[in-house]
């Protein structure tokens, strides 16, 4: 496929090319001359499980021929069959272990933080050293720190890290996931040194952001038939600008700064990228005109002498639409009608956006119009029926059970979803009648009990009310306790009492709760928590339940409708490997898009750098990085609340460049560019409103039938009324 050569293979794709279209097609021009078989030794690795069906997808539409063999970046296995590497530590053991240890901590020196960040200090230091081992930072670097010259808290966040440093120790003979990827890149790596490859390998979609990716992106560029291909990669950047990226303090923000930190580790100039195929940007001139909006701070002086040289500003900004909503609902709303316009006329449109809430907020309007857009995000299973439910029941061990507590349970769709549901239904609307009438905030066996007596005094068969108030006082008082307890006991009686619950008064095994989609996944959290619980010590209620809680916010559900297949939600890693006619990218305001860094309560930033990890940067990096791509589509709408239900909102530091970059091009048309936006978005703007509008009705005379005294019946029969 490849000619020989000495220096490592990297090609890009410019920003609005469709990404897994413009691969097939480059890998189908390079063997249109080869024999068919060609293409099923071609070894594809992809980021994502999206961006391979994609792949499939192309290929299948194209004529008939062989497929290449596509693999995902995280399958080392398959790329590295015989190496022998212990399985890797599960995630939730290795959590719970570190709870374990932080908890200790917390007990002989209860100053260090509350007892309530318990969860959140060991997911966070998870997650630290997960970062360590994927960028190869060692424990006795971070430990090995110079604090002294800084507050207090840093040198209190050492001992904390010291916990690390101890468990990184504990775990050579069976690493964590990441170390073991590590680990597997570094054998692949190896073996491929001693004998490489002679088919071609192709690496295609990454940036290279984490560290055991770059190892393994530099490995294949450099086989004899390997190469890498970059996702929007800026063709339009003078080479001066790219080597100030070096100054990673300044750029690390920068959408193309990972791909300059790569081509140094590969040694190679900006020259040296090639375009993987022949497939143009949707436009040159958008491309150049983002681009040089998106110059790092210390060089846009070049806005200057460059900007008035930026040609077709017209035709750069006319498929581009700018959404400056009073408020998040009415953005919503604008952003729906945009998708039902699409629905109709069978536009392939997608909504990007790092904000959920909007998409709920959208998802909801276009409730109204029978659409059902396809969520590549799902929903957080804390947030389904099951995973409601669970959090529900498991808080009733941590405080003594209310009238609240009681109703909300009662009234879950999964209580008492077994036989006798339509009984259950009716007597909890008796139940809460009576509680609101004589009260009872604290319900308990003997309350109830009272209760069930005064209602069956008018009701003709109270039996049935009498047993199912009896069970009421059976499985729902009662459960709190304080103290600790071990975790597995914790487990056992929570699924207990759960599943007592959802299966009713009758018992009935056939309940709903670990039924369908959601069920299963619930149940699946479970039953993990259940096998890894031993690891856990014991635990008080209230420290069982957020535990319950973080493990189900990180599983999501997909509904079992079938979506729309043309209107889609996409979060912005989904983005990367898909095209569509029309991107709507929504919430476009600092916090949201890019998302604030998270603090992070061990290192600060010069810390950080020292030691050789990720800065906080990096996030705004790659998120302006999927900006630039999402943004020179076909056509594109961008969006943004002026103000949120508390504040005024600022506009995204892009979206205000590009205002300032074409507010300062007044003799080439810019400000004329910009405000034809802001016109286009005015129009939906006004069809919002149109929407929203009410108009009053006088109301109506209350009727006043007068009819003559002769008419008017003396009499009136019960059967005929």
């Amino acid at each position: 496929m490849f000619e020989p050569q000495d220096s490592p293979r990297v090609f890009g794709l410019a920003p609005g090319v469709d990404f897994p279209r413009g691969l097939v097609r480059g890998l189908c021009d390079r063997l249109e001359n080869g024999p068919p078989e060609a293409m099923a030794r071609v070894e594809l690795l992809v980021n994502t499980n999206r961006m391979a069906r994609r792949l499939r997808h192309d290929f299948d539409a194209g004529p008939a021929g062989f497929l290449p063999r596509i693999r995902l970046i995280t399958d080392l296995d398959a790329l590295g069959p015989g190496i022998a590497l212990p399985a890797p530590t599960p995630p939730l053991q290795r959590r719970l272990e570190l709870i374990q240890l932080v908890s200790r901590l917390l007990d002989a020196a209860p100053d260090l933080a509350p007892r309530a960040s318990l969860y959140a200090l060991s997911d966070s230091l998870a997650g630290l050293i997960d970062e360590m081992q994927g960028e190869g930072v060692s424990p006795e670097t971070v430990a090995g720190l110079d604090v002294g010259h800084l507050s207090a808290h840093w040198e209190r966040a050492q001992r904390f890290l010291a916990i690390a440093h101890d468990y990184l120790a504990q775990t050579t003979t069976r690493p964590d996931a990441e170390a073991r990827r590590r680990q597997l890149v570094a054998r692949i790596i190896a073996r491929w040194q001693d004998n490489p490859p002679q088919h071609p390998v192709i690496l295609a979609g990454s940036t290279g952001s984490r560290g055991t990716t770059a190892l393994l992106m530099e490995a294949v560029a450099r086989l004899p038939q390997g190469a890498i291909i970059l996702p929007g990669f800026d063709f339009e950047m003078p080479t001066a600008v790219w080597n100030e990226l070096d100054q990673a303090l300044l750029a690390e923000d920068h959408p193309q700064y990972r791909f300059r930190k790569l081509m140094n580790m590969l040694g190679v100039a900006r020259g040296a990228v090639a375009p993987w195929c022949e497939m143009p940007p949707v436009s040159t001139a958008r491309n150049k005109l983002l681009s040089l909006s998106l110059r790092p701070a210390p060089v846009t002086h070049a806005w200057l002498g460059e900007g008035p040289k930026l040609e077709d500003l017209q035709g750069a900004t006319a498929n581009i639409t700018l959404i400056e909503a009073p408020t998040p609902r009415v953005e919503a709303l604008a952003i729906a009608l945009r998708l039902r316009q699409a629905a109709e006329d069978g536009v392939k449109a997608a909504l990007i956006t790092p904000d959920r809430m909007l998409t709920r907020q959208v998802t909801a309007a276009l409730d109204r119009w029978n659409i059902l857009p396809d969520d590549s995000a799902g929903m957080p299973l804390q947030l389904s029926p099951p995973g409601r439910f669970l959090r529900h029941v498991a808080a009733l061990f941590v405080r003594k059970l209310d009238a609240e507590a009681l109703l909300t349970l009662l009234k879950h769709p999964l209580t008492h979803s077994g036989a006798g549901r339509n009984f259950h239904q009716l007597y909890t609307q008796r139940l809460e009648a009576e509680i609101r009438r004589y009260g009872l905030p604290y319900p308990d066996a003997e309350g109830l009990t009272e209760i069930a007596e005064r209602a069956a005094k008018r009701m003709e068969d109270p039996s049935g009310f009498r047993d199912w108030v009896a069970w009421l006082g059976e499985v729902f008082s009662g459960h709190d306790a304080p103290g600790e307890r071990p975790l597995p006991d914790c487990v056992a009686a929570h699924s207990a009492l759960a599943e007592r619950i959802a299966a009713g008064q009758p018992a009935d095994p056939d309940h709903l709760l670990w039924q369908q989609g959601a069920g299963i996944a619930a149940a699946a959290v479970m039953a993990n928590l259940t096998e890894h619980a031993a690891h856990g010590g014991a635990m008080n209620a209230a420290d069982y339940a957020d535990l319950l809680g973080a493990l189900l916010s990180q599983e999501e559900v997909r509904e079992a409708d079938t979506p729309h297949p043309d209107i889609m939600i996409w979060g912005t890693m989904e983005a990367r490997v898909q095209g569509a006619d029309l991107v709507i990218l929504g919430g476009l305001n600092e916090g949201t898009w890019p998302e604030a860094p998270p603090p992070d309560p061990w290192l600060n930033r010069q810390m950080r750098e020292k030691a050789g990890l990720l800065l906080p940067e990096r996030r705004i990096g790659l998120s302006a990085h999927d900006y630039q791509q999402a943004i020179a589509s076909p056509e594109v709408w961008i969006t943004r609340a002026i103000r949120s239900d508390e504040a005024e909102m600022v506009p995204s530091r892009w979206l205000n460049r590009l205002g300032n970059l074409l507010g300062g091009l007044g003799d080439t048309g810019g400000p004329e560019a910009w405000k034809a936006m802001q016109q286009r978005g005015g129009y939906w703007l006004d069809q919002v409103r149109g929407l929203e509008a009410v108009k009053r009705t006088a109301p109506a005379p209350r009727p006043s039938p007068r009819p003559p005294r002769a008419a008017r019946p003396r009499k009136l029969s019960v059967t005929e009324i």
